[in-house]
């Protein structure tokens, strides 16, 4: 490493940089795609910039390579900040900027555009990202669910895993969208019925934007009790073809985009992981591998009509690294406990939008598959069938449908439209359970089949002189598993919005909604003695009424501070019958969530405030700090007490920042610190039970104190250095990232292993009903240096 270091530091200062930079570009009405004639685009931060010409066109030449915006003006339209692009000298770069017709009350008005987006519907707690926060990012390796750990009210865990965590609520409580194209999950080996994984699929090379929701969701939009993440992808270039491959922490990629034709571009990317050749190199007890693939295709029909195509795939495979000759006690500790995995899982969808003079109407269409499957024999010894402890196979299919219409009339904006959705579920499912004091078998097979459906609708005003905007949207969803869920009025679900423009910098912002979301499939489809528990349960939707409300400011273009405080009311949460908690505590965990009885019972709140500042200078300086104080907490059914749930962090604090050097250098770091964690201690009375360990190959928790218990609080320093070489002909990168650069070790629950003789014998008690178990210290972190390359021509 230090070899390659100097090479590219004489390599960099022998080569002369160009400023060869073009940009192709369009300018748009945002209704109505009618393309606007003179419109001043410049790049921001500089006095570079072009016109339109009739068609809406412009170009630039002789820019600075590296990440930019371009801004816009034009009489009638309020002024615009595209997303961020980047210039090299090697490819001509395209973009496409939309922009807003101006209430022609305010002719005389201007309105300084801003990077940071809100929109009518979501005047709070919505976030956007740039292409530049996400390759430039310390610690992420341009993993976009890394990433969104920089922002207010999103928890990360010393656990080495992507869940989404945000503002007190459970992994499995926020949905994601690819182009307008849900996508149930977007990591590898993912737990099935939650959010998480400890790697993305979603390729950063196809990334445009990013926008964060962590409340006041549109009506649209539906699932969501906490989050939802829209990942706005590039479209191909349509100059010519591109290659782009990288080498990151984990993968090897090759992306490759260009033209199809006069109206059509394409872009496609294929990964591949070597953490199977690196793990089984240190002896490490799990041996993880994936592949992923990715593509867009975009048709300009004409003027007034685009259909895209998108797609998304994955193959995970977790092996266990049984050559160890004399594995250790903590490789021992997870060899026995985790199964062996494989899943394969595929997104793939079109959207059609049709542009009329005042709005457009889109159609999405879309299908989603997973299949999970894993294994586990009691030690790994596969000799015997009595050893079986777990066999699983599952498929959750969807076929989606959404139909939307969005008009603006005057100062008036109206979205309406109406969703379906075609889902088969299947599971074979056979495992050792203990519980009730004794080993049960669960034995069950599950086929469904159900629809599920939806309206919805929102409208958007202006008033006092655009000082004070209000939204109002509402929601009706049902399906046909059960009757309990199955009349949309049940799940009314209406929100309102509210922003007021104090000044031209200050605003006072609102949102209150009530959303809900269905139980995850593996509950829906679990079973006992052929018989559908959580139907005859009456299993319902999960509900949570949400009130937020804030301050921003702006002092300048390129900045922004806001304080945020928001309550979290949930109501209907599946409650686990065997554990007596709640589901809300589950999920952050490889495996499946969801498949036990559960009852519609569970009660909870998670309440608090955020402090965010944010500086986006395009010139050198990009970066934020956030600061949140959050309570997540469920409801005791026995004393009707308040216990913090396994997401109780208490404080979030989060510092980072790049900054543009000489020479195309970037550095940057981040500090993240999380409030301690609470845990549950184990129950070593019934985990030293024979059978009961054989089970689960592990301890069991004691739910009878839930959450009794705290970690220490976890902290992190990650740094990162960039190099760009923008070649005539290539583009390459270097980069350099080192996470938890301070080596901070996080505690973690202890390892409980089984005792064993000299000649190598479990030991056993109480006339050999009982393991002899002993406690080891377990923490967890190290420091992890990356190199990084990606190759662009």
């Amino acid at each position: 490493m230090r070899n390659l270091l100097i090479f590219f530091l004489v390599l960099s200062s022998n080569l002369v940089f160009a400023q060869n930079g073009i940009i192709k570009g369009r300018v748009v009405d945002a209704d109505s795609n009618e393309p606007l004639p003179f419109v001043n685009v410049v790049v921001m931060g500089t006095l570079k910039g072009a016109v339109t010409d009739l068609d809406g066109n412009f170009q630039m030449f002789n820019l600075d390579p590296g990440f930019i915006r371009l801004t816009t003006s034009f009489i009638g339209y309020n002024s615009a900040v595209s997303d961020e692009i980047e210039v090299t000298n090697s490819n001509i770069a395209n973009i496409e900027i939309t922009m807003k017709e101006a209430d022609t009350e305010l002719a005389e008005v201007t309105v300084v555009a801003s990077p940071f987006r809100k929109t009518e519907e979501s005047p709070v707690s919505l976030r956007s990202i740039g292409v530049g926060e996400i390759e430039t990012n310390p610690g992420a390796n341009r993993d976009i669910s890394k990433v969104i750990q920089s922002f207010p009210g999103v928890a990360s865990t010393p656990a080495f895993r992507n869940d989404i965590i945000i503002r007190g609520g459970g992994p499995s409580e926020s949905v994601f969208y690819l182009d307008g194209i849900e996508v149930p999950n977007i990591n590898h080996f993912a737990t099935q019925g939650s959010s998480g994984g400890p790697v993305g699929i979603i390729n950063a090379d196809f990334i445009r934007e990013v926008k964060y929701y962590a409340g006041a969701f549109p009506s649209n939009r539906n699932d969501a009790l906490s989050g939802i993440l829209e990942f706005n992808q590039v479209d191909g270039n349509s100059e010519k073809l591109k290659f782009r491959a990288s080498l990151g922490a984990s993968e090897i990629s090759a992306t490759f985009d260009g033209p199809l034709g006069e109206k059509t571009t394409f872009i496609a990317s294929a990964r591949r992981s070597y953490l199977q050749f690196l793990f089984s190199l240190i002896e490490l007890p799990f041996l993880p591998a994936f592949n992923d693939f990715q593509f867009k295709v975009r048709t300009r029909i004409d003027p007034k009509n685009e259909i895209t195509f998108i797609g998304l795939g994955a193959i995970d495979e977790f092996a266990l690294n049984l050559g160890i000759e004399e594995p250790d006690e903590q490789q021992e500790f997870i060899l026995t406990s985790i199964p062996v995995n494989e899943q394969w899982t595929y997104t793939i969808g079109g959207i059609y939008k049709h542009f009329h003079e005042n709005g457009f109407l889109s159609v999405a269409l879309s299908r989603n598959h997973l299949n999970n499957e894993s294994y586990k024999y009691l030690d790994n010894d596969e000799s015997d069938t009595e050893n079986l402890t777990l066999d699983y196979k599952s498929k959750e299919i969807e076929n989606k449908l959404r139909i939307e219409n969005t008009n603006r009339i005057g100062s008036f904006k109206l979205n309406y439209g109406l969703n379906a959705e075609l889902v088969r579920y299947t599971n074979n499912t056979y495992q050792k359970r203990f519980f009730g004091g004794k080993l049960n078998e669960i034995n069950y097979s599950t086929d469904i089949n159900l629809q599920k459906y939806g309206l919805f609708a929102q409208v958007s005003k202006n008033f006092l002189a655009n000082d004070l905007v209000v939204s109002l949207g509402t929601r009706f969803d049902g399906n046909t598993y059960s009757e309990s869920m199955s009349n949309p009025l049940d799940q009314f679900s209406p929100r309102l919005s509210v922003s007021y423009s104090i000044t031209d910098q200050l605003s006072i912002n609102a949102n209150t909604g009530r959303y809900y979301q269905l139980p995850p499939y593996t509950s829906l489809g679990f079973k006992r003695d052929d018989v559908f528990v959580n139907k005859e349960n009456n299993l319902k939707y999960v509900r949570v009424d949400q009130f937020i409300a804030g301050f921003e400011y702006k002092p300048k273009q390129m900045f922004q501070f806001s304080i945020e405080g928001f309550l979290k009311n949930y109501s209907q949460y599946p409650f686990s019958v065997n554990d007596q908690i709640s589901l809300a505590n589950k999920g952050a965990d490889y495996g499946v969530l969801g498949d036990e009885e559960v009852i519609s019972t569970g009660e909870g709140r998670a309440y608090g405030f955020e402090l965010f500042a944010r500086v986006n200078n395009q010139k050198n300086l990009n970066g934020n700090i956030s600061y949140t104080y959050v309570r997540s907490e469920f409801e005791d059914p026995e004393t009707g007490e308040y216990i913090p749930t396994t997401w109780d962090s208490r404080h979030l604090l989060t510092t980072f920042f790049t900054y543009k050097l000489k020479g195309n250098w970037t550095v940057g770091a981040k500090w993240r610190f999380v409030g301690g964690l609470p845990y549950t201690p184990y129950d070593l009375e019934v985990s030293e039970i024979v059978p009961a360990w054989d089970a689960l190959g592990g301890p069991f928790f004691d739910y009878e104190n839930i959450n009794s218990e705290r970690f220490g609080a976890f902290h992190q320093l990650d740094v990162r250095a960039d190099k760009a070489f923008y070649l005539k002909k290539l583009t390459l990168k270097v980069y350099i990232d080192i996470q938890n650069a301070y080596n901070f070790q996080a505690e973690s629950n202890d390892i409980i292993v089984r005792e064993k003789d000299a000649a190598g014998n479990f030991i056993k008690t109480d006339n050999g009903l009982r393991y002899q178990l002993r406690r080891v210290d377990n923490k967890v972190g190290t420091v992890l240096p990356t190199l990084g390359i990606i190759l662009e021509f």
